[in-house]
């Protein structure tokens, strides 16, 4: 059965980087949390999450994000947005 988790992953770690890699930089962030917090290597964001993160352009992503994780039986992790 997989297991299904929501979270709402603060990105103010964002501000620090460059204007121009911010939303690239959120990305990788919302990778890092899921590997954490599902104890899993392989992370798969859904492209409706991306077009999420880059609705605003490359320099203005969100202060956070709301994200549905699913965590199949071989360990994948898939994140779409949570509605």
């Amino acid at each position: 059965m997989p297991e299904e988790k929501i979270f709402v992953i603060p990105l103010r770690e964002v501000k620090r980087a460059p204007r121009y890699r911010r939303t690239s930089r959120a990305v990788k962030l919302i990778k890092e949390y899921l590997t954490r917090h599902m104890k899993s290597e392989r992370v798969k964001l859904d492209p409706a999450l991306n077009e999420k993160l880059w609705e605003c352009g490359q320099e203005k992503p969100p202060a956070k994000i709301r994200v549905k994780a699913v965590k199949d039986e071989d360990g994948l992790v898939k994140a779409f947005p949570a509605e």
